[in-house]
């Protein structure tokens, strides 16, 4: 399989929070060959904490997206460590005056498939969690450059409910002895402790956990499923990188732009793409009913829920068999439809 990472910097970008950043830095992956009339594009955002080399494992001639047949990119978003983050440059991190938004990453994707890749269209955009956040904002922001839209277990909007959830995660981090108000002076060990136990919670149905799921999976008890998979993972995150994307999740609303100015209705109606929303029948922070109303929202949209008890964690099924088929036979489906 060709594939190449790569460096796209783009100089003296104004991000929406109104800053003006000198060289920002969106590191890519791309997988397969681009055809020579450009119309075999995918484009696969990241999702919260992740990077390309955790969301390759699907990108496989028999696997989801077949980069045989496809031309696959993999954009880090902004704030995930490799592209430009608290981590890897000044961005200041707790500021109320500095955050990235999605109209940040999805304009700067687009800047990077018009100028380097010379791409005007894309075949597929298939977006999980964050990743489907970003999908809604780019057929929103250039609906007449994405053809087909596949958005996994996340909203184009976070709901009320949801930023519940994700400020009980930045008060956790925050909460730490080692949190100044600006920085950490070390590793928020106790925060991140905190942390995992929260993300656990919301990210797995209650079903996962009463069916005893986490033994199938290795783990002896249900401790150790919590602390090998859950709070080490995050141990070995940087903390300031997990709130810069805390903060674009915060900020999520695909109207919330100078295109749309607040109308969030307008914003989902004039996405054209064929748009195939799938969440999770058991997610617990971007519910089946949310999706379903969006759903309602997008004039070209199926509705099309993955029948699992594994929440959220459904639509990144590396671990999950069942949902993996589910997946890849609705998007073999939707890629092989005239």
């Amino acid at each position: 399989m060709k594939s190449r990472v790569e460096t796209f910097i783009m100089e003296n970008f104004q991000l929406q929070c109104g800053v003006i950043v000198p060289k920002l830095q969106l590191v890519y992956k791309t997988y397969g060959q681009l055809a020579s009339d450009s119309q075999n594009v995918i484009l696969y955002p990241t999702s919260y904490g992740a990077q390309h080399s955790d969301l390759e494992w699907l990108i496989s001639p028999d696997g989801i997206l077949d980069p045989t047949k496809w031309f696959i990119i993999i954009p880090n978003m902004l704030g995930n460590g490799l592209s430009t983050s608290p981590s890897n440059s000044d961005s200041p991190v707790g500021s109320e005056s500095f955050w990235f938004s999605h109209f940040d990453n999805v304009r700067l994707q687009e800047r990077l498939l018009q100028e380097v890749l010379e791409v005007e269209q894309i075949a597929l955009i298939y977006g999980w969690s964050m990743g489907a956040q970003q999908a809604y904002h780019w057929g929103s922001l250039y609906p007449d450059k994405v053809q087909r839209i596949i958005a996994l277990c996340g909203t184009a909007k976070t709901t009320d409910h949801n930023r519940i959830f994700l400020e009980s995660l930045r008060s956790a981090l925050t909460g730490d002895p080692t949190w100044t108000g600006q920085e950490f002076t070390a590793i928020p060990e106790k925060g991140l402790h905190t942390f995992a136990l929260i993300y656990a919670s919301w990210a797995a149905s209650q079903a996962f956990y009463r069916e005893g799921i986490y033994y199938k999976l290795g783990y002896n008890s249900l401790e150790n499923y919590l602390k090998t998979g859950w709070e080490v993972n995050y141990l070995s995150k940087d903390p300031r990188n997990l709130l810069a994307m805390l903060e674009t999740w915060l900020h999520c609303d695909v109207s919330d732009n100078p295109v749309y100015q607040g109308d969030y209705q307008k914003a989902l109606g004039s996405i054209q793409a064929k748009t195939w929303v799938m969440p999770s029948s058991s997610d617990l922070y971007f519910t089946p009913e949310d999706c379903a109303i969006e759903a309602g929202l997008i004039p070209n949209s199926h509705y099309l829920p993955i029948p699992s008890i594994w929440g959220h964690r459904a639509g990144n099924p590396y671990q999950n068999p069942e949902d993996q088929a589910f997946i890849r036979k609705a998007v073999h489906n939707i890629l092989t439809e005239d």
